[in-house]
């Protein structure tokens, strides 16, 4: 086999299926050693492609330069533009202002039957009640989060109580009356949920909790949804908007 197939071979696992693929798997796949697939992720990276992951831990494709731009469908772009626009309702200052940005770019780029569409859409977006503005910058935590960076910050809990965490973000989720941190917390030794209006003086650390952030949301999300069923079966069917409480500091 050609390097030149090989890479093309290789292109072709990557799009395959779930990853992260380890470099032994892609090797014995494709007849070839891992060290080979290492050196043939290097020289797809700098042929453009955007690759993720490490030795060790798997490599996951993330962008594909080799795929021509895809066009939306009418349906498609009023889910784009509904959600963007509920992004501008509840997201922070710098969340909020990439979606207005992002619904012009969109614009600028679509034929002109579809900017119409997008310049007029039926649908809207609107919150009576905006969460309340939290009191860190937002952007300083998403960035820590996908950097798996450990962070730190004074809390206030639901009883008036103060106390510094440093946690390990997880991710981020946007509720009607408040958005949470899912993280798991070094002080309780377990999952948590912080409310982000209770946060104050947000330091990012530098001590990486890399590569284990995405496998850590998969389980908290596991626990959150285990709690949430095991209290339904003692309690009332909470409402469709209850926010989850049982790992709420």
């Amino acid at each position: 086999m050609s390097r030149t197939h090989r890479l093309f071979q290789l292109m072709q696992a990557l799009r395959q299926g779930p990853g992260p693929k380890t470099a032994a798997g892609l090797g014995f796949e494709m007849g070839v050693s891992a060290r080979s697939i290492h050196r043939d992720i290097a020289t797809l990276r700098e042929m453009g492609a955007v690759i993720d992951g490490a030795a060790g831990y798997g490599f996951t494709l993330i962008e594909d330069n080799a795929l021509p731009p895809m066009g939306f469908r009418d349906t498609e772009l009023e889910a784009l533009v509904l959600g963007l626009r509920e992004v501008q309702q509840i997201g922070d200052p710098d969340l909020a202002e990439a979606a207005g940005e992002a619904l012009r770019k969109l614009q600028g780029r679509l034929p002109p039957r579809q900017a119409h569409r997008l310049r007029h859409s039926v649908l809207a977006a609107h919150r009576f009640q905006r969460p309340e503005a939290p009191k860190i910058k937002v952007a300083d935590l998403r960035d820590a989060t996908w950097e798996e960076l450990e962070v730190q910050f004074d809390y206030t809990d639901a009883n008036g109580a103060s106390t510094c965490r440093q946690v390990k973000p997880l991710g981020l989720i946007y509720f009607d009356r408040s958005t949470v941190l899912i993280a798991w917390c070094n002080l309780r030794k377990d999952f948590r949920i912080f409310r982000l209006d209770r946060m104050s003086e947000l330091q990012v650390t530098t001590q990486s909790f890399r590569p284990h952030r995405v496998a850590m949301l998969r389980d908290a999300l596991a626990k959150i949804r285990a709690e949430r069923q095991a209290a339904q079966t003692s309690a009332p069917p909470p409402s469709k908007t209850a926010e989850p409480r049982a790992t709420e500091d």
